[in-house]
């Protein structure tokens, strides 16, 4: 999509949901960081909006409609900036104000703390509003269901057949990557992780550090919903190493993620009891969902290369795609074996 016309759309929506803004006033930014959609900063001198244009057949991989409705239980929760307006191809809603973190930010020892117990919050969340089916008597994580739409969607996806073939060299074709899914599923699935609400794309750029530097605000809603606690968690590590450049030598040691866990653990036993002070945490569960973490960072290595497959045969957004689907599946063989191994004090 050409700039001008980029914006053009953008001052069709501003005139809906702006009438008092003066379009020849307003003042348009392209932010490049996203790798899903195309995101438009629109101000004028007291107000600023953020328009998110859909990226080319991204409806393939995320359920717009379940997204709407996520960003507005989450809006009413205090969770999700303000939704002004959805159109056939985006969202118009509330600019947060503040810094997306960085590698250093992440693990500042004054940021981190907020990001645990943000987390913690959200995954503290009453989940009846979320449950898919109104008969169902338990959450049920998405995941699964996520990486099967993926497998799916790669078993027609190659037109151009040097493509597949390279695809199929590089990553063993579809087959091999489905029996990771399903034996990865066969092991996480027992380990108990608690199914809350999850943000399920908590990289760097989707968590806005206040001015203030006394809190933080996640955006960009739109894979959220029900799945394992540990899950988020483990994304979220994960995604200390980065997107645009990545280095998993900044993945967060034992002794920073023991201390985000104990962070995270005591405001959501807190919550979760409706108690005013933070609950004490036993080390041993600290331990446990340190195990349960890092196994799940796993699903979400090879989830994020599954998408990235399927987004370098679709997405018209300038990203090698292919070659961040072969960074993820190298970290992910690379620490397979270990994590899987780690057990549990229980």
């Amino acid at each position: 999509m050409e700039m001008a016309t980029l914006y053009d759309g953008a001052a069709e929506v501003i005139a809906s949901i702006r009438p008092s803004w003066k379009l020849s006033e307003v003042k348009y930014k392209l932010f490049t960081d996203g790798i899903t959609n195309k995101l438009v900063h629109c101000s004028v001198p007291d107000d600023v909006l953020l328009i998110r244009i859909y990226g080319h057949n991204t409806d393939l991989l995320i359920d717009r409609q379940a997204e709407v409705r996520n960003i507005k239980l989450l809006q009413r929760a205090g969770f999700a900036p303000q939704l002004y307006a959805t159109f056939n191809n985006g969202l118009a809603y509330e600019f947060a104000p503040g810094c997306t973190l960085d590698a250093a930010l992440v693990r500042d020892p004054v940021v981190y703390p907020l990001v645990a117990r943000r987390v913690a919050q959200l995954h503290a969340q009453n989940v009846d509003d979320l449950l898919q089916d109104p008969g169902q008597q338990q959450p049920r994580p998405i995941l699964w269901d996520i990486m099967n739409k993926y497998i799916t969607l790669l078993k027609g996806a190659f037109t151009d057949p040097d493509k597949k073939a390279r695809f199929e060299k590089k990553f063993g074709g579809v087959q091999c990557l489905q029996t990771e899914m399903e034996d990865l599923q066969q092991h996480l699935s027992n380990l108990g992780s608690p199914v809350v609400m999850c943000h399920n794309d908590l990289l760097l750029a989707n968590v806005i550090l206040d001015p203030s530097r006394d809190k933080v605000t996640f955006i960009d809603y739109e894979y959220a919903g029900l799945n394992y606690q540990a899950f988020d968690i483990g994304n979220h590590f994960a995604e200390f190493a980065g997107v645009a450049t990545v280095d998993y030598s900044l993945y967060p040691d034992k002794e920073l993620q023991f201390k985000w866990l104990d962070i995270y653990l005591r405001e959501f036993n807190r919550l979760k009891a409706g108690s005013e002070t933070p609950k004490d945490v036993l080390p041993k569960d600290v331990e446990d969902l340190y195990v349960q973490v890092n196994k799940f960072s796993l699903a979400a290595h090879l989830m994020w290369a599954l998408w990235a497959i399927v987004q370098s045969e679709h997405s018209s957004i300038e990203f090698n795609f292919f070659e961040y689907a072969s960074i993820r599946l190298e970290e992910y063989f690379s620490k397979k074996s270990l994590f899987l191994s780690l057990q549990t004090s229980s």
